[in-house]
């Protein structure tokens, strides 16, 4: 993939390895250190046309998740090595290895579902945490009915067993990632996505062990997630972090007029609100969403 654009130029590239495998990174700025997280389909390049201008406040990292972009993709069988528990400690090793032991984090989709299960499990290691465009996982799990079922029928196909979601998707990968993109977003097209970023993306996912770690990591989101979310909400835990929660007017997050009131079920101190555009709020709108982050991770 050296052939790729260079979508962040004048950031370092860190090659951080851990007990649990080798993460790719990029970073620049000075301040308060700063991760962003990015979702499913996509890898670090979902956050280009923020980052930059967030590098001028923070020391910013943006990091491939296990599974995805140019990070190890360890073996996994239903789930186990994708857990957003396991996740979250890859983002605190990381982390840790790049001098930042306390920092703030912004993750979108499953980037999100790795911040506040970060939050709930070692909320001493964040600043704040913002999440973009979704609803707990429990939540979401609870509220599937026909309605929900349809919308996100990603969230039951790709967690059925292997091999069937993998070899469906790899028949004609590209295809797929560019149907889930584009039917996500508020207009239902590639619009919003730089060519360059795209390339990434197709790149990246056009790979069997990639394929199969995204497939794990949904398995995980039916089973080792909802479960770590069914058990902190009957221990009475919550997220004590600042939580800033974004969501878009015709995205996934969960309903507008409900996404901030599901939340204060899970936390004890939450704001934000809707941007326009749908799911992909870092590409749909990113001065709208650049703007939100930059107040909140700046307030005192």
């Amino acid at each position: 993939m050296s052939d790729l654009a260079d979508l962040f130029p004048g950031f370092e590239t860190h090659w951080v390895d851990t007990d649990e495998g080798r993460f790719f990174v990029r970073a620049k700025g000075d301040g308060p250190p700063l991760l962003l997280l990015h979702g499913y389909p996509q890898t670090h390049v979902e956050w280009h046309k923020i980052a930059p201008a967030l590098s001028g406040r923070f020391r910013v990292f943006v990091m491939d998740l296990r599974g995805y972009g140019w990070s190890s993709a360890p073996p996994s069988a239903k789930g186990e090595a994708y857990s957003k528990r396991k996740m979250a400690r890859d983002a605190v090793a990381v982390m840790g290895k790049l001098g930042a032991i306390r920092f703030n984090l912004a993750g979108h989709d499953r980037g999100a579902r790795v911040a506040y299960r970060l939050a709930l499990d070692a909320p001493e290691r964040l600043l704040k945490v913002a999440a973009l465009d979704i609803v707990p996982t429990a939540a979401r799990w609870a509220a599937m009915d026909a309605k929900e079922a349809i919308g996100a029928y990603h969230w039951t196909f790709l967690a059925q067993p292997e091999p069937l979601p993998e070899t469906l998707i790899g028949s004609n990968a590209v295809f797929y990632l560019d149907h889930t993109l584009a039917s996500w977003t508020a207009d239902k097209s590639l619009k919003a996505f730089d060519p360059c970023a795209l390339a990434h993306y197709r790149a990246a996912f056009n790979e069997p062990t990639r394929i199969h770690a995204a497939c794990e990591d949904y398995r995980a989101g039916a089973s080792l997630d909802r479960a770590d979310d069914e058990a902190d909400r009957a221990a009475g835990r919550r997220i004590t972090t600042p939580l800033l929660v974004l969501w878009g007017g015709r995205g996934l997050g969960g309903g507008a007029a409900s996404t901030l009131d599901i939340w204060r079920q899970w936390a004890t101190d939450v704001e934000g609100g809707e941007l326009k555009g749908g799911h992909f709020l870092p590409e749909e709108a990113p001065q709208e969403t650049l703007a939100a982050l930059a107040d909140f991770f700046s307030a005192r």
